[in-house]
């Protein structure tokens, strides 16, 4: 009998007892091909030889200062590489433990920001529909996920709410990609406008949306339209990329393939691979110079930002990407996934759609392809595809609620930049197994 409140209180889940490269083991000895990196954590896969080291010396030397006494050069070195491998002027880092904390100081940081340059009346933020930001309550409430924010709704913060951009789903038959782009910027602009542009303090987006949806990007000019809204009406350009960052898209950072620049970026997942648990706002020199020239402080922190051991497991692996040239195997992999979910997924006929960028996949399952109808959600389809992958030794990432919060199942594929062409056809040849086992079954 277990102690701890899992996930399911109804079930306790495998153990898993070692782990190396793409692959997890549980107490009997199977093997599990990790081809989601448990949320697109696992970025260099398990047990790196680097990364191990890099935490033995960093424990050896100093585990943890608190930042209201010290820095440490690990953290410093940390900071150094993120601001020199990041566009534009996002010249600052600000260390948490996670992606929920980063997006929480995010927004803090944002707020304070207009505080110090007399802009006190922003108080609102803008999001969208079918989006996810983490579960603490600031970031559950400028997320859009409706089946985690429904029992937390009373306790969240008032935010705008616009429309997700999903080509798939909504854009109409009527409609060019284009047109359909400039709808979605002419609704946030109208948004603006209703709630008043000097009451607002940022727009929020994920750049690639993960788990709510599935690896769905954003069309082609839509981020270069939301940044000129934002520079126009004097809002900041928020970028979450807790989970489609730091290489996972085939560029260290998914909005370098966009074309924009955000004011603050939030970062975790493969930023430590999983090694330890760290997260990151990068924030604008605009933003950090105005705090400094006004108040000298940032009014936020937690106990364990900064964290040494948890800064020297990112830097090494940010430095195994940069020197093995991993983005490069991101953007070869990912090219070769997602030709083999096209060709082998897209033609069976419960599979909608298929989309992502580098090695972050998405695969949209539906009732009837024509119409894109989705499965009843009492059948849980997601639910047994993740049950009938991993019997077959293989760990995908399925959810449901993909249209709205409540219908539609979608599969997030986001292996390690390290996996070989062979893992990767083991995911598809399974995956094509699974789902026509299961749709047959409905």
């Amino acid at each position: 009998m277990s102690r701890i409140i899992h996930r399911s209180l109804r079930s306790v889940p495998a153990m898993a007892t070692r782990a190396h490269g793409a692959y997890i083991f549980d107490a009997q000895g199977k093997q599990y091909l990790d081809a989601c990196g448990g949320a697109a954590v696992s970025c260099l896969g398990h047990a790196h030889p680097d990364v191990l080291a890099a935490m033995h010396r960093q424990i050896d030397q100093l585990a943890y200062a608190h930042t209201s006494f010290f820095t440490s050069d690990t953290v410093e070195q940390l900071a150094e590489q993120l601001t020199r491998t990041a566009p534009g002027d996002l010249n600052y880092a600000y260390f948490v433990s996670g992606g929920s904390e980063a997006v929480e100081t995010a927004l803090k940081l944002a707020r304070q920001y207009f505080v110090e340059i007399g802009q006190p009346a922003r108080t609102r933020f803008i999001a969208r529909k079918q989006s996810y930001h983490g579960n603490t309550l600031g970031a559950l409430a400028v997320g859009g996920n409706e089946w985690r924010r429904r029992q937390f709704a009373p306790l969240l913060i008032d935010v705008i709410r616009v429309s997700a951009c999903n080509e798939y789903r909504d854009r109409r038959a009527d409609e060019t990609q284009q047109q359909y782009t400039q709808r979605l910027l002419s609704e946030l602009e109208q948004a603006i406008i209703d709630a008043g542009p000097e009451t607002i303090i940022g727009f929020c987006a994920e750049t690639v949306v993960g788990a709510t949806s599935g690896a769905t990007p954003p069309t082609p000019g839509y981020l270069q339209g939301v940044r000129r809204l934002c520079d126009k009406y004097g809002i900041l350009f928020i970028a979450d990329e807790v989970m489609c960052g730091m290489g996972r898209t085939g560029t260290l950072h998914a909005f370098e393939q966009d074309g924009v620049v955000p004011d603050l970026v939030t970062i975790a997942k493969g930023l430590g691979g999983g090694y330890q648990p760290i997260g990151a706002v990068l924030a604008s020199e605009k933003i950090v110079s105005s705090l400094q020239a006004g108040s000298g402080l940032f009014q936020h922190g937690h106990t364990y930002i900064c964290h040494a051991t948890a800064a020297a497991a990112a830097l090494a692996v940010q430095q195994v990407i940069e020197r093995d040239h991993l983005l490069e195997a991101v953007q070869q992999q990912g090219a070769y996934l997602h030709k083999a979910l096209r060709d082998v997924l897209g033609e069976l006929p419960h599979v909608g759609d298929t989309r992502g960028r580098g090695l972050f996949a998405g695969v949209e399952l539906v009732r009837d392809k024509a119409t894109k109808t989705p499965f009843d959600p009492a059948v849980k389809l997601h639910a047994a595809i993740k049950a009938n992958c991993m019997a077959r030794g293989l760990l995908v990432y399925p959810m449901g609620g993909t249209l709205d919060g409540h219908y539609g199942d979608h599969i997030l594929i986001a292996p390690p930049f390290i996996v070989t062409p062979q893992q990767l056809d083991f995911v598809v040849d399974t995956l094509n197994t699974v789902i026509r086992e299961e749709t047959g079954k409905l």
